[in-house]
């Protein structure tokens, strides 16, 4: 008993001790003076006082807890997912919708909405999902059969029998919560359908709160890998070794032994079970055939263990994982249709800035570089990426990236790689014009890339700077068929019409001169 309480409780006897010494002084007294007057009256009055004093004592009584209360039975309150996690998902999850509605796709957009939708569903009945993987002969289904504890599919079958994800429902004692078995396509199956039933299996496994990998054997590499990734996302994993009943006790301690080596680091040997979901039949000596029951209790009691211990964290790692890995396809989706729209944009500008220095060229290469970058199209990939820039801030970036071309001889090397490239296609007399206009829509290109890149990483360049950032660029728009498939391009934008407007030009010479000859 406390310290305080037990002080409270002698205090309280010992006034309760006093008051009844007293009171049977006073009443003793108070008796005889009233039964002189009123023997009915003095009765009546040392009721009353016996009264009070037993409400007194039993209040004081019932307030120490010496008569134990009675406890009204709790209702088992519905398991819920830890609260920091469920906060994490759901705001990842708003986080997706606010990406979502900016996604032009409408099919892409519908999709992403549907899956959001069902991760809320799932965090709102919390059932926990037991997804089996594995090849299409390690016994899935056989498990399957023996968890459930009545047939739910084929067995004995050939490779492919499962060709979309069943679900089924199990009930384990201990867990409020409702468990579900999906029994996935095999993996590894030949041909086009096998292939497609895979990536479903993949899928379905991806979305497991616990995963159950069945292998009959020693992990193949094939099989490995598979394992190893869905580890590395986060997946809770019991390698099962089924078709014990194949191989003798010293053969299973060694297959045993090598899953342990295998796996180690991302799956505890405690989580390695071995099985027999559907022993093979023996003939015995009468002539009888003797089947054995499915040897499945290790598993379940595995299975048990984790999900009572851990459920709750599995149930709110998954939601999470779900929603981070949706936010990760959002924002996947909208980086691609952004750098859709921003190299549109980088396109035009390169083809009008060619134009322009084609027609009124440039004397010195520094100017050029500075010409190259654009401050509106800087401007412009930004509002593209979110961010607002003003022109003296678009400005601003495009001297600094035309310094770095300039420095880092990226302008001196795009001369050269144009000239050498348009020297087989364009006449002598119209090489420097079209030189300088082709190279400055490519420094353009680059330049704009570079932005893209920028914006890309919220206003970064990375840790190499800028610097890193234009030279893989230039590094990436050097390679021969691209420039081949570019000076293609630039001929028809820039090439022809200078051409074109040299014709012109010269036959409006040779008139002017037919009119003064006439003259």
């Amino acid at each position: 008993m406390p310290l305080p309480r037990l002080l409270t409780l002698i205090f309280g006897i010992s006034l309760i001790l006093g008051l009844v010494l007293w009171l049977i002084n006073s009443l003793y007294r108070l008796y005889w003076q009233v039964s002189f007057t009123s023997p009915f009256l003095a009765f009546l009055l040392l009721l009353l006082i016996i009264a009070l004093l037993g409400v007194l004592i039993w209040s004081f009584i019932y307030y120490l807890g010496l008569f134990g209360r009675r406890q009204t039975p709790r209702r088992r309150l519905a398991p819920k997912v830890p609260a920091v996690k469920t906060e994490a998902a759901e705001e990842t999850l708003r986080a997706v919708r606010q990406q979502v509605g900016q996604i032009q796709d409408e099919v892409a957009k519908q999709a992403l909405l549907e899956r959001s939708r069902e991760i809320e569903a799932n965090l709102a009945r919390g059932e926990l999902l037991v997804v089996v993987f594995g090849t299409g002969s390690a016994g899935k289904t056989s498990l399957v059969n023996g968890l459930i504890g009545r047939m739910v599919g084929k067995v004995d079958a050939p490779m492919g029998t499962t060709e979309v994800g069943e679900t089924y429902t199990l009930k384990l004692k201990g867990l409020n919560r409702q468990i579900l078995i999906t029994d996935t396509p095999g993996i590894l199956e030949a041909g086009v359908a096998g292939t497609e039933r895979e990536q479903l299996a993949r899928q379905l496994a991806t979305e497991a709160d616990l995963l159950l990998f069945v292998v009959d054997n020693d992990l193949r590499q094939s099989e490995y890998n598979p394992l190893k990734a869905l580890a590395e996302i986060g997946k809770r994993s019991l390698l099962i070794l089924n078709k014990t009943d194949l191989y003798t006790q010293e053969d299973q301690e060694v297959i045993l032994a090598r899953l342990r080596e295998r796996v180690r680091g991302f799956i505890a040997s405690s989580d390695i079970v071995a099985i027999a979901a559907n022993p093979e039949a023996a003939l015995l000596e009468s002539g009888e055939t003797f089947k054995p029951d499915p040897d499945i209790m290790p598993l379940i009691r595995r299975m048990a263990a984790v999900l009572r211990a851990e459920g709750e964290d599995l149930v709110a790692d998954n939601i999470l994982l779900q929603s981070q890995r949706l936010g990760d396809d959002a924002r996947r989706l909208l980086d691609a249709q952004r750098r859709r729209q921003a190299e549109k944009v980088v396109e035009r500008f390169q083809w009008i800035g060619a134009g322009v220095i084609a027609v009124t060229p440039l004397p010195v290469v520094d100017l050029l570089a500075t010409a190259a970058v654009n401050a509106q199209m800087v401007v412009e990939i930004g509002r593209i990426y979110g961010c607002e820039l003003n022109m003296d801030r678009g400005k601003e970036l495009a001297l600094s990236l035309g310094k770095t071309l300039a420095s880092l001889g990226i302008v001196k090397g795009a001369i050269e790689l144009i000239s050498t490239a348009l020297q087989l296609n364009v006449a002598t007399y119209l090489l420097g014009k079209a030189i300088q206009g082709v190279t400055a829509a490519y420094l353009t290109r680059i330049a704009g890339k570079s932005f893209i890149e920028y914006f890309r990483q919220d206003q970064d360049w990375g840790d190499g700077g800028i610097t890193e950032v234009v030279q893989r660029q230039f590094q990436l728009n050097r390679k021969d068929e691209f420039v081949k498939a570019f000076v293609t391009e630039a001929i028809a934008r820039v090439v022809k019409p200078l051409t074109d407007n040299s014709e012109a030009i010269e036959a409006e010479k040779i008139h002017r001169n037919q009119e003064d000859d006439w003259q």
